[in-house]
């Protein structure tokens, strides 16, 4: 029961627990009990909305830095990815396996000012050897989202 109402909310954040209870054949109290467990137990972390930005009038860079850490004792990775993911500028921060330890997606409103984050805070940061940044040019699919919808070719045939 539980991983079907996530799997609800996770597609519609915007789903009433009236309308998931109906869904799933469920009393709405117990979906109100359910969700509100999930949320203490931080299995559901918070509710976001995908947004196209490029249609808006704000201004936005994001950019993907992989950054190499040297793991502390007794804590590994997690007190350096603590003082990363404390930052505003940071959307996102994963730890990964391969070529480097951690992707950080920043966001900014110029690539300017994603560029002196890096070089300011965390670049020089305790533990982080060293970083490389890449910036994203367009979003395509995001949380599972497409962003924008390909456009029919409406022209008509042209034959001679």
């Amino acid at each position: 029961m539980k991983t079907k109402i996530l799997k609800l909310l996770e597609n519609n954040a915007k789903l009433c627990t009236k309308d998931i209870a109906m869904m799933l054949g469920l009393d709405e109290a117990l979906v109100i009990n359910t969700i509100d467990g999930m949320e203490k137990e931080q299995i559901i972390c918070g509710y976001n909305t995908i947004i196209n930005w490029d249609k808006t009038d704000d201004e936005r860079v994001t950019a993907l830095i992989e950054v190499k850490v040297a793991p502390q004792r007794g804590d590994g990775f997690d007190r350096v990815a603590e003082r990363i993911y404390n930052y505003e500028e940071v959307a996102s921060l994963y730890l990964m396996s391969g070529g480097f330890d951690m992707s950080v997606f920043i966001e900014g409103k110029t690539m300017k000012e994603v560029a002196q984050f890096v070089a300011r805070k965390l670049a020089p940061m305790e533990g982080v050897l060293s970083t490389s940044t890449h910036f994203v040019l367009k979003k395509y699919k995001e949380a599972g989202t497409k962003i924008e919808q390909s456009k029919k070719d409406e022209r008509l045939v042209v034959t001679a």
